[in-house]
């Protein structure tokens, strides 16, 4: 009953479903809000909130099982953890995440640092992941 038109600046919520495709100008931008994710011992990534997600960590972590990935396959975008001002601290993972080798990384514990998780969701139980670590 609501139409998004093409001519003009317009907006609407629920999900849009396309049978053929989505071309893009040079002008093009698709902007994504970047979700926060609770800090805790168990980290849970809910990838139907968002596709961009960040977090601080405030002690030694776990990325636990994902959230919803059932409803994100496809999917891809970047999880950016963050050493809180002292650093030191570690994350381990959930056996979800997937990596090069079958070996998850060791991030940056320097305070401060920031690791950048890229991800593409390729089935329920499997997110592929290649990591950027310490980026400046």
């Amino acid at each position: 009953s609501q139409f998004i038109r093409s001519d003009a600046n317009d907006s609407a919520s629920g999900l849009l479903s396309l049978s053929t495709g989505l071309s893009f100008g040079s002008n093009a931008r698709c902007p994504a809000s970047v979700s926060s994710l609770s800090d805790g011992s168990t980290i849970t990534v809910d990838f139907a909130s968002g596709i961009h997600h960040t977090v601080t960590l405030g002690g030694n972590r776990t990325l636990g099982n994902p959230s919803n990935t059932g409803d994100a396959v496809g999917q891809s975008g970047s999880i950016f953890i963050v050493q809180d001002g002292t650093g030191g601290r570690t994350l381990s993972f959930h056996s979800d995440y997937k990596f090069v080798g079958g070996t998850a990384p060791t991030l940056s514990t320097a305070a401060n640092a920031v690791d950048r998780i890229d991800y593409v969701i390729r089935a329920s139980d499997n997110v592929h992941c290649a990591i950027s670590l310490d980026v400046k």
